[in-house]
């Protein structure tokens, strides 16, 4: 199993080789290279390698068919060269696994890139983790559930895919809407070009036209050349805006003019160029309130709805948690160092009780911390953090107060207790008045609205026998 950390890097620009290089290395990845067509294949399987990064020339006069051979094998091919993407040959563009960054390389473009290629390969392997005959439904091998939310999210991406509609995806933030745009644009006609993300809300206002639409040499301070962006990257291909609910209103404006007119201004350009895009927008936010409020143009909002899309949040398919961890346990066990048999059933129902504000990003998070601090034995209540024993909705029956509790031999959290003996508390008063809070807050002497708030803050649902 490939490792999404370590990155091979094979470019005969010294300059750009060095600068990609000591970039990702900063950024915490494990970077290899290779001089030479047997030892770039050697390179790739030895080093357990999942991302290449490749200067076009290179690959011309090393490996021509290094793309051919290795499609099947990597999540992503990233190359590296002057020009524009049409001005490619034909051999080097097609795949859905493959994108182009034109020199001088922006970093930021790069960082977003990679950090996309693991999120996507993780996902990939995800899919093939575990026993086949027990696979849960997936799409594409990206998205992993067995819940019905999940099953209604499948079948309809797989509708949306043979369209060219735009999609807007909504859902929490840590949900997986880019593995859900991802997904249609594998599924459609288009999954032989580029797919291109950006994430709205992570450039600077003055540089987001720029990065979508491009630009063209000394159309201001700091353009040394013409760049192409995203539109122009994404042509018979997929672009998907990440944040869209972020764009400030005047690009809003340009973004509402390109669907119409399937036209786009270079910036510093009067001259007008065709795209054939299919635009995927997705948002954590309220559109529809960011309308009323004004935040949001009505008319893109429109343009951007064609087909919606609501990707559930994780604790609205819990049925889908001791699936997702005992995948991510099989990613991260990958590793020679860990041997984490499981998580008790104790710990697993803690876990499906948590509310998990981060969703499924939250929850991988989790499971590869207490991978690394366990290191091997099965995961208990004792390795969790204290917000997951505390913090999860609690549906419990009133519980009989009258035998005393004995302190444990080897100790408690005084804290925790304390919770859960108010809790019980409360829950005892509620069974009493038969739900009555008015009845219930008089119980236990306090304002209704005080209780109504600790009901709320500690997110107790009262189960009536």
């Amino acid at each position: 199993m490939h490792t999404n950390r370590t990155i091979l890097i094979a470019d005969n620009d010294r300059k750009s080789r060095d600068l990609v290089s000591a970039f990702l290395t900063y950024q915490g990845y494990d970077i290899v290279t290779a001089d030479g067509r047997d030892s770039l294949f050697d390179t790739i399987t030895n080093q357990q390698v999942g991302i290449v990064i490749a200067g076009i020339s290179y690959l011309d006069s090393i490996a021509p068919d290094f793309r051919e051979r290795a499609k099947k094998i990597l999540p992503l091919l990233v190359l590296i060269g002057y020009g524009t993407r049409e001005e490619l040959p034909a051999q080097q563009t097609g795949d859905g696994n493959t994108l182009f960054l034109s020199k001088p390389l922006n970093l930021d473009e790069l960082e977003s890139i990679v950090l996309r290629a693991r999120e996507y390969q993780t996902m990939k392997q995800l899919g093939a983790a575990g026993d086949p005959a027990k696979l849960p439904s997936t799409i594409c091998s990206t998205i992993i559930g067995r819940s019905r939310p999940m099953l209604n999210l499948f079948e309809m991406i797989e509708k949306v895919a043979e369209s060219s509609a735009t999609v807007l995806i909504q859902g929490e933030s840590g949900t997986g809407k880019e593995l859900a745009a991802r997904a249609i644009h594998e599924l459609s006609g288009r999954n032989t070009k580029n797919f291109v993300p950006i994430n709205c809300a992570a450039i600077p206002d003055d540089l987001l036209e720029s990065e979508l639409f491009g630009h063209v040499k000394g159309s201001f301070t700091g353009a040394y050349a013409n760049r192409i962006g995203r539109f122009e990257m994404a042509d018979k291909g997929t672009l998907f805006l990440d944040e869209i609910g972020d764009m400030k209103a005047a690009l809003q404006v340009k973004l509402l003019r390109v669907l119409q007119t399937r036209e786009f201004e270079p910036v510093g350009s009067t001259k007008s160029q065709k795209v054939d895009v299919r635009i995927i927008a997705a948002t954590n936010k309220n559109l529809e309130k960011m309308v009323i409020s004004k935040d949001f143009r009505e008319d893109l909002y429109y343009r951007l709805s064609v087909i919606p899309i609501h990707i559930p949040a994780l604790r609205e398919r819990r049925e889908d948690i001791p699936l997702l961890i005992h995948n991510f346990l099989t990613i991260f066990n990958a590793d020679s160092r860990y041997s984490v048999k499981g998580f008790s059933r104790e710990a697993l129902d803690i876990l499906c009780n948590y509310e998990w504000p981060g969703n499924v990003r939250e929850l991988e998070n989790l499971v590869e911390r207490l991978v690394i601090l366990k290191n091997s034995g099965f995961i208990t209540p004792d390795d969790l953090p204290e917000k997951y024993l505390s913090g999860g909705s609690v549906r419990i029956q009133p519980p009989n107060l009258s035998e005393a509790e004995d302190l444990p031999q080897e100790g408690i959290c005084l804290n925790t207790a304390v919770d859960h003996f108010e809790n019980r508390l409360i829950l005892q008063a509620l069974a009493r008045t038969g739900g009555n809070k008015k009845e219930a807050a008089a119980l236990l002497n306090l304002k209704r609205t005080t209780l109504i708030e600790k009901l709320k803050k500690k997110n107790l649902a009262f189960v009536e026998e």
